[in-house]
């Protein structure tokens, strides 16, 4: 065997999973179509990440606090309004509308922030560190164009033809995933008609820590707090709309911006590109077969409303590790049906149950439906009421409900 586990797919949750793996005693090997330096230029995706705060636990206890944190901005408040105007610019909010403040869960998080705000290719830079300190064996730039599974092995086949064996494979190379697709799991889904569009802004006046979500009928806005007195854009608007809005010069592109922005932080100033994304909803049929794993946008694509995609597949890699350093001490086949069983039944319907609950939410809030409205309205205002209500839903958001693996914890596989 060339490794215990094969990871398709060194992306940030193949690369957490890696590590994991490691501190487990595992000994995994990743391969990407993408060399690791490409991944760390700011033109690579321009996005950024709120990061759960369990999520951000798991890699403190896998080395990378160093590397991440004076890249990491606290999310201190979470101000959400429903209108019909975009909200940074329409006054003061409605009566829909809902504060989340850390302080209020800080005797159950540890004093923790309800999230954390990073540029992904920070997390990247401080992935492929900490992949490199730990030695482990990394073939990138390499393509794997399929997986060949019998009973004692998984081989996968490299695009220069070479093949690889271990008693496992790990397809986290996102929704198109040879992993996947050689162990013939498929996947149902549909496309949103909207598309998602990112950009970082300078402000003039501080942004406190404080993130802003405004439901608008053509779809969230988010103003999310970066360090450097920077924020991360995202906000979601018809395909043909992104796109012109992506092309635009600067002076108009701006015109927008202000007109979304208003004067909540002062000026904001573009510093970057725009870029834009689609849409879509992604899940398999199952994200488990003889000798396969799936974890991270192989395992799940989910509308990015609650801005929880990364954090589901964060959770995937602690409960695999997990999952499978169990295994390797009690002396199991890593690649069996009842190892991997134990890691379905522990993802699967937290991954189900997220992805529809985001689905619904897009179709609830995307819309200017008066009836729909007061609904949402209500339910908002209902929340920001009740104060249990509003501490669970910042706990759900934070990652710390449920059965945790232990790397969430902030402990070791």
């Amino acid at each position: 065997m060339d490794a215990d586990v094969i990871i398709s797919g060194a992306g940030m949750a193949g690369a957490t999973l890696a590590l994991g793996l490691a501190r487990g005693g595992l000994r995994p090997l990743l391969v990407d179509a993408q060399p690791f330096e490409a991944r760390v230029a700011p033109d690579f995706d321009g996005r950024a990440s709120a990061i759960a705060y369990s999520s951000f636990r798991q890699w403190r206890a896998l080395g990378l606090a160093g590397d991440l944190e004076p890249h990491a901005e606290r999310i201190g408040e979470i101000l959400v309004t429903d209108g019909q105007t975009p909200g940074a610019s329409a006054g003061r909010p409605g009566s829909a509308f809902l504060r989340f403040d850390a302080a209020e869960i800080a005797d159950r998080s540890e004093g923790e922030a309800l999230g954390y705000m990073i540029e992904n290719r920070r997390i990247r830079a401080a992935l492929a560190a900490a992949v490199r300190r730990e030695g482990l064996e990394v073939l990138a730039p390499a393509r794997v164009v399929g997986v060949d599974f019998t009973p004692g092995a998984a081989s996968v086949r490299l695009e220069d033809g070479r093949v690889l064996a271990a008693p496992l494979a790990v397809g986290a190379e996102g929704r198109d995933s040879a992993v996947a697709a050689g162990a013939g799991i498929r996947s149902t889904g549909w496309t949103y008609p909207q598309a998602g569009v990112v950009a970082t802004v300078r402000l003039d006046q501080p942004h406190g820590g404080v993130a802003h979500e405004y439901f608008l009928p053509s779809g969230p806005f988010a103003i999310l707090p970066l360090t450097d007195q920077r924020a991360s854009l995202v906000w979601t608007e018809s395909p043909a709309r992104a796109e012109a809005l992506q092309s635009a010069r600067p002076e108009v592109f701006h015109a927008h911006l202000q007109r979304r922005f208003g004067d909540l932080l002062g000026g904001a100033r573009l510093d970057g590109p725009v870029f834009t994304y689609p849409l879509s909803l992604h899940l398999p049929e199952r994200i488990t077969g003889p000798r396969a794993a799936l974890l991270g946008d192989a395992a799940h694509g989910v509308h990015p409303v609650a801005g929880q995609g990364l954090n589901l597949g964060l959770k995937d890699a602690a409960a695999l590790a997990q999952v499978l350093a169990e295994a390797a001490r009690l002396g199991e086949d890593l690649g069996s049906e009842v190892v991997l069983d134990r890691y379905a039944r522990w993802r699967s319907v937290d991954n189900i149950g997220l992805a529809v609950a985001a689905d619904a939410f897009v179709r609830l809030f995307s819309n200017d439906n008066p009836l729909l409205r007061a609904v949402r309205g209500a339910g908002l205002s209902a929340v920001n009421r009740i104060g249990p209500a509003r501490r669970f839903f910042m706990q759900e958001a934070g990652g710390a409900v449920g059965d945790l693996p232990r790397l969430l914890r902030g402990e070791a596989p």
